[in-house]
């Protein structure tokens, strides 16, 4: 037992060697295989089935959708990663308070957080964030009650081994990955679903086209 307890820890040592050789990335399928319509219409569907408010729209109405979708919420105070493109919120009425390390008690006295996203998966409706300056820390995507996230039409891909494929360089930057499947939830022992939980208790996608 001792003798695979040290065999193991040693892979592991070896794995976080700053100077490790990189791995390739598996080959997936060429994404000229796909159409591209019918991947963006799947992950809207995929999307909406885990109970995520999803919409479409050019990438000059998303200040436009963004606004109204805060609206919809009632959020009149709304945390925005420091790197989100200056335009999105234009046409939101509330405060913006841009995140430059707000603590948790802060963050819980907001309404809502905009980001942008890294991934959209179609064929399982998640959202990858890698945490660039435009989606911000873990914690603005966590504790606000909602979450506006806008994907572009370009980061959608077929699958999950697409995505990770995508989500690579992130991966050795050894950067947080969060997925997001829909608004937070979870269950009692008797089946019954509450959400909010662990995250947003909503969670809203704008699609732009690119």
């Amino acid at each position: 037992m001792s003798e695979a307890r040290e065999e193991i820890l040693a892979r592991v040592r070896s794995a976080l060697e700053p100077d490790r050789p990189d791995v390739p990335v598996a080959t997936q399928p060429a994404l000229a295989t796909v159409d591209p319509a019918a991947m963006l219409e799947e992950f809207l569907e995929t999307t909406a089935d885990y109970r995520a408010v999803v919409e479409r729209c050019s990438a000059a109405e998303v200040p436009a959708r963004v606004a109204a979708a805060l609206q919809r919420y009632a959020a009149r105070r709304v945390v925005s990663p420091p790197g989100l493109p200056a335009d999105w919120l234009t046409a939101y009425a509330g405060e913006v308070v841009v995140d430059e390390g707000l603590s948790a008690y802060d963050l819980d006295r907001l309404d809502a957080v905009v980001t942008a996203a890294a991934v959209g998966i179609a064929a399982t409706g998640t959202i990858v964030l890698d945490h660039q300056p435009d989606q911000g820390r873990r914690a603005i995507s966590l504790v606000p009650d909602v979450h506006v996230c806008v994907v572009r039409a370009g980061q959608v891909v077929p699958d999950v081994p697409h995505a990770v494929a995508a989500l690579h360089t992130a991966a050795r930057e050894r950067r947080p990955l969060t997925w997001i499947s829909g608004p937070s939830a979870t269950s009692d022992i008797e089946l019954d679903r509450v959400e909010g939980v662990h995250g947003p208790r909503t969670l809203h996608v704008v699609l732009s086209d690119d």
